[in-house]
């Protein structure tokens, strides 16, 4: 019986840099670790003293059996992220809520049925905008249109209307000069950062050697940390930078974030042993 289960799924859409290391850093410290699927009904997780959500990656697919599944977990075992925590962070609106707080994030307009493309290009002035699902994963249904793809852009809107929320965002063409950074905290505490090149659907990642942040990423990090007010395990927070040079933010992730731990082995090396208290 092992003590963790290191949750991931059952088919993976794109493989996990960090499960390798991350299952030979525990079995060198002494943990008993598995790998478990949350979309594999064979599972009995009361076997577990602790679940950890590490690469359920395809949970986009179904949130609803995922937040099922969430709820039915965490009455049987130790749920790393918290419930709450994780089920507030599966749909993007939380980026309104952040915003509300204070925070700078990318400019963001929300979608349903009577709010068009056409409305909220008209309102922002934006000439090249992403369309996306609010609970999505990876380039899952993310495309990059310009102005005069208004038609396309609502038609793809539409599509994902069908099934769920839909939102839109202007293109920020700084990522195409140094791309999107990913802050990865563990315990709260900042490790690490890489860089993410501009992702949409059908692209590969590509991901820059580790490296440590400057003065203002920092700040601009431990403000959107200091609104988590429950005690995390990981989180990662992604900004871009505007034109003006100020951080924005993309998303933070707190529910399946790749850590890129394999890029920066003391952030690998501090994540085992948060898992050895937990």
């Amino acid at each position: 019986m092992s003590d963790i289960a290191i949750v991931t799924c059952r088919v993976l859409p794109e493989p996990d840099p960090d499960q390798i290391p991350l299952l030979d850093a525990c079995e060198k410290a002494g943990l008993k670790v598995e790998m478990a699927a949350w979309d594999d009904p064979s599972v009995d997780w009361s076997r577990y003293r602790v679940a950890v959500l590490h690469s359920c990656w395809n949970y986009y697919e179904d949130p609803g059996s995922f937040r099922t599944w969430l709820d039915r977990v965490d009455r049987e075992t130790l749920l790393w992220n918290p419930l709450s925590v994780v089920l507030e962070n599966l749909d993007k609106r939380y980026l309104g809520k952040l915003a509300d707080l204070g925070i700078p994030i990318v400019p963001t307009r929300f979608l349903d049925h009577a709010s068009t493309v056409e409305m909220a290009l008209a309102e922002t002035g934006w000439e090249r905008f992403v369309v996306k699902p609010t609970i999505s994963a990876a380039s899952y249904m993310t495309r990059l249109f310009t102005i005069d793809q208004v038609r396309d852009a609502q038609a793809f809107a539409a599509s994902i209307l069908s099934s769920r929320e839909a939102m839109i965002q202007p293109y920020i063409e700084s990522v195409e000069r140094g791309g999107e950074v990913a802050m990865v905290h563990i315990e709260g505490e900042l490790t690490h950062c890489v860089l993410k090149d501009p992702r949409f659907t059908g692209c590969d990642e590509s991901v820059s050697f580790a490296f440590q942040p400057d003065s203002a990423q920092i700040a601009a990090s431990r403000a959107v940390m200091e609104t988590v007010k429950e005690e995390i395990l990981y989180a990662r927070v992604d900004m871009m930078e505007d034109a003006s040079g100020k951080w924005l933010l993309s998303e933070l992730e707190l529910v399946e974030p790749t850590r890129f731990l394999a890029q920066h082995e003391p952030a690998l090396n501090r994540f085992v042993t948060a898992l050895s208290r937990l």
